[in-house]
């Protein structure tokens, strides 16, 4: 059974700037109704990295937590009371928790969320791995990839100074990280796990040269789905919305105190969602 609420009503809602697009209030929403949690809400605001210190100032002690995404996963940080290990691992907040006491406590599940979701296709150790881009979103890859892989990542970025964020991000997660030139992306689609963290469209050009058999391709966007690539990959697929299930079933269970959160409920209620959208 799972555990009882840590209040009998609480506010919560997803940050970001865009945000109208955000399949959060639908997964959250969907885990409120499952769980029983009739006095609970969950909304979306559009807030910039500007406006994210007056958001915060401005809310009182019905509000339980908050989902974060860009801008905001860096900017939150310094004010927060405290921040976990995982979230300051890689300098990035995508989930807020209000203490009873008002604290303000910072995590990212997004890391552990996504070594559930390849967990739950059984990728549990690969030998090597390959990153498509980087920022925010590749740098909780290369947290993530620090606990299930064995051997060196290779990370395919635009710049000399994505390239140094990325081994700096290595080194600082005690991993073997070597950098690529963009241009040389589609020999990276060879490891036996290819996670791919760029924007709607980045990858698109790479789709002509999956190989056959591919490994696993991990591509963490879910709105258009499938993108390009994960159409034509040749091999098993883990895609953004089993991310945003995981890493939302530990948000829920954070906010809410109630263990364990629906995951086939909500992954159900996404699935919906984006099929309403389709069309």
């Amino acid at each position: 059974m799972p555990h009882s609420p840590s209040r009998t009503a609480g506010r919560a809602a997803v940050l970001g700037s865009p945000i109208a697009h955000s399949l959060s209030p639908v997964l959250h929403r969907a885990a409120y109704a499952e769980l029983g949690l009739d006095g609970w809400t969950y909304d979306r605001y559009e807030v910039t990295e500007q406006g994210i210190p007056g958001f915060l100032a401005g809310l009182d002690d019905r509000w339980a937590g908050l989902s974060l995404t860009m801008p905001l996963k860096r900017a939150v940080l310094p004010l927060l009371d405290e921040v976990s290990g995982t979230a300051a691992s890689v300098e990035a907040v995508n989930t807020v928790v209000f203490t009873e006491d008002g604290r303000r406590k910072g995590d990212n599940t997004d890391i552990p969320g996504m070594v559930a979701a390849l967990a739950e296709r059984g990728i549990t150790r690969v030998e090597t791995a390959t990153v498509l881009g980087a920022g925010a979103t590749a740098s909780s890859a290369l947290a993530a990839l620090a606990r299930i892989c064995d051997g060196e990542v290779t990370a395919y970025v635009r710049g000399q100074e994505r390239a140094r964020e990325m081994r700096g991000w290595g080194e600082r997660l005690g991993m073997r990280v070597r950098t690529d030139d963009w241009s040389r992306a589609a020999e990276g689609l060879r490891a036996p796990l290819v996670v791919a963290t760029t924007p709607a469209g980045a990858t698109d050009g790479l789709a002509h040269a999956v190989p056959a058999p591919g490994g696993t391709l991990f591509d963490v966007l879910y709105d258009p789905w499938p993108t390009p690539l994960a159409a034509a990959w040749n091999g098993a697929v883990v895609g953004g919305l089993d991310l945003l299930v995981h890493q939302a079933v530990l948000q829920v269970e954070q906010m809410t105190g109630c263990r364990p959160a629906p995951l086939a409920a909500m992954r159900e209620a996404g699935e919906a969602e984006l099929r309403a959208r389709a069309g």
